[in-house]
């Protein structure tokens, strides 16, 4: 689902193996990007960096990605972006539709199986469906098989509703359940992987079984989404959610049932939005929402502490509309309050008590305006505030996959963000070109680096790399450029060209680097699409596409203490093709097969967190690579009908 998102400009992914990935927006990342699920706010520890999004990929029917002034709808932390991603969509009325589907990876040996049933029956609406996933352990050229990069996953979830003239009211339901491995990326001598308390036998590397060490994520959600139309009074909107993240880490061999870690995150979101009614081409909407939180630590291992949070905001987005141009602006006030509590490990205190509060104002103006009928300028002013997490005030410990030891820093204040943005859009019958430059500053920026002891050597806690988490300055500049050609009468043919550049430096040198961590290189991705309506009467839809992704050599890498490394460029080769099949004009099934990674390239992303596994003494290569060629096949059997 976020290989998707990617593709966009400014969109990259920071990844720690095939099933944990999350999204940053130009060079913003982990808590710095509300993702929204059907209405609600995600909630799952996502500040650690081998913590996924738990949604279901197979259920998402729409994604959006959203900056400006509508962003301030969904909490202050959106200083990078919104996620947006629907799955239950209602279908049309007296109407019901089911969805078969299965997918197909060859590298690693993915089988995906998904199934759905929507309906819509005078305004009663549904949707119910479930997925099955597992695949085997990837491989690349310079790795061969990755041990433990294998994964489980089973989800469901739904909705029931009622639409109605005077608005809806939507029960909303799903569960999320993943166990992936864990690559921790030790080798032997010979340069083969091996893991602690396991033999090297054939057992362990043909199983789709995760081994120790793994985690077990289950993500359950609740909610209750309503809309109300007030006649000529407007629109009241209402929801309230419950999520409850439970997760655990498995580190034990000799005692593989019992959790290392197990974090118990739940939330309780709220909602209440009151959309004006239209007066003069002006809209206006008000809003309060937020969420109370509550950490428990179940197991004998803790990095964060036991903690409580309440978040309160209030909001207001105005639009006004006039001949050629659109303004939009936004005002927003947040007020979050922590509480952490006290826990010993024997007789040595682990995690202090405190409590902090953190309040600001955000706001945002954006200016969208129709030169001609070919030209479109865009520009958007915003400044937002991000209060620090919990792991970067108080983190505390060793957390499994990442190789580090982390510590918070209580003295951590807001991160304070002014961003500004332009966009060119330019669309003629031939050719569609946008250009959007954009610069944010940042104060009080948070990162961690490593620690270094006197001798100049890393700083060991328990034999594991220090971290610790500081602040800076920061400043954030990039472009983002597309270009479409599809030249007249070849309108099935398009050509095109998707480029992204940003640059992160610190104000002030950071042990002798200026250069932000975890910030993803230039990159081109360059497309031929041919789109076929119809051929041979029974194929609809059909469409072959040609990728080149050439991402270039990051050596503008956060060097700092030995923080991060360079990592070279790459260009892969992707071949994907797909069509509707129809009989009788009734489409019976939907086909996409692809080829990813045509060349077999060894690869590492610079967002990849296995690129700092350590070093193979065979090969002296540092790290794991990411996936090599891979055949993906997907079938889609609709049915539908008519009551």
């Amino acid at each position: 689902m976020l290989d998707v998102v990617a593709k966009a400009p400014g969109v990259s992914i920071v990844s720690t193996g095939p099933a944990i990935a999350k999204p940053v927006i130009r060079g913003l990342g982990y808590n710095r990007v509300v993702t929204i699920n059907d209405g609600i706010r995600q909630e799952g520890q996502q500040w650690g960096d081998e913590h996924g999004l738990e949604v279901d990929e197979y259920s998402a029917q729409k994604i959006e990605l959203l900056r400006g002034p509508s962003s301030l709808m969904y909490g202050s932390d959106a200083i990078g972006g919104v996620i947006n991603i629907m799955t239950n969509v209602p279908i049309a009325i007296n109407t019901i539709q089911t969805n078969i589907s299965g997918s197909f990876n060859a590298n690693n040996g993915l089988w995906g199986q998904y199934a759905n049933v929507a309906g819509n029956l005078h305004g009663f609406s549904w949707n119910v469906y479930g997925s099955n996933k597992s695949a085997e352990d990837y491989k690349n050229k310079f790795d061969g098989q990755v041990l433990n990069s294998r994964y489980k996953e089973k989800n469901f979830g739904g909705y029931l509703g009622l639409n109605k003239s005077w608005g809806f009211s939507h029960f909303i339901f799903s569960q999320f359940n993943q166990n992936p491995g864990i690559v921790e990326g030790e080798r032997g001598e010979d340069g083969n992987f091996v893991l602690d308390g396991y033999d090297n036998s054939k057992e362990i590397w043909h199983t789709r079984k995760p081994l120790i060490p793994n985690q077990s994520i289950q993500h359950t959600k609740f909610a209750l989404d309503n809309s109300f139309y007030l006649k000529d009074a407007g629109r009241l909107g209402l929801l309230l959610g419950f999520q409850q993240n439970k997760r655990k880490e498995f580190g034990s061999v000799d005692d593989p049932k019992m959790p290392d870690a197990y974090f118990d995150l739940q939330t309780l979101n709220y909602n209440a939005v009151y959309h004006l009614p239209e007066f003069k081409n002006w809209k206006t909407s008000v809003g309060i929402n937020g969420m109370q939180q509550q950490n428990s630590n179940k197991a004998d291992e803790a990095l964060i502490p036991d903690y409580q949070l309440f978040d309160f905001g209030l909001y207001s987005v105005v639009s006004k509309t006039f001949a050629q141009t659109t303004i939009s602006g936004g005002l927003r006030f947040d007020s979050r309050n922590i509480s952490s509590n006290l826990r010993m490990d024997e007789e040595e205190i682990k995690f202090e008590r405190f409590k902090k509060r953190f309040s600001n104002f955000s706001a945002s103006m954006g200016l969208s305006h129709t030169l001609n009928e070919l030209i479109l300028i865009k520009a958007n002013l915003s400044r937002g505030f991000r209060a620090p997490n919990i792991s970067e005030l108080a983190a505390n410990g060793e957390h499994e996959g990442t190789n580090r030891y982390e510590l918070g820093d209580r003295n951590l204040i807001s991160e304070l963000s002014t961003a500004f943005d332009i966009g060119l859009q330019i669309n003629t019958d031939h050719v569609s070109v946008t250009f959007s430059p954009f610069i944010n500053k940042i104060n009080n920026f948070i990162f961690y680096n490593k620690l270094l002891s006197n001798s100049g050597a890393d700083s060991l806690t328990d034999g594991i790399a220090t971290f610790r988490f500081n602040q800076q300055n920061a400043t954030m500049m990039g472009i983002e450029a597309m270009l479409d050609i599809h030249p007249h009468p070849l309108d099935w043919l398009h050509f095109e060209n998707t480029f992204s550049f940003i640059r992160g430096r610190f104000s002030q040198p950071v042990d002798g680097s200026r250069n932000l961590p975890l910030i993803a290189p230039a990159s081109l991705l360059t497309e031929l699409r041919a789109d076929i309506p119809r051929f041979l009467k029974m194929f609809n839809g059909a469409f072959g596409k040609l990728e080149v992704n050439t991402v270039a050599t990051q050596h503008k890498y956060f060097s700092g203490f030995d923080t991060e490394t360079a990592t070279k460029g790459y260009v892969l080769l992707n071949l994907s093709m797909g069509t509707d099949v129809e009989i009788a004009g009734r489409k019976i099934l939907s086909l996409y097969v692809a080829m990813n990674n045509i060349g077999n390239v060894a690869y590492q992303s610079h967002l990849s967190r296995l690129k700092y596994a350590s070093v193979n003494e065979a090969t002296g290569r540092q790290g794991v690579f990411n996936m090599g060629r891979n055949l993906n096949a997907r079938i889609i059997i609709p049915f539908s009908w008519n009551l």
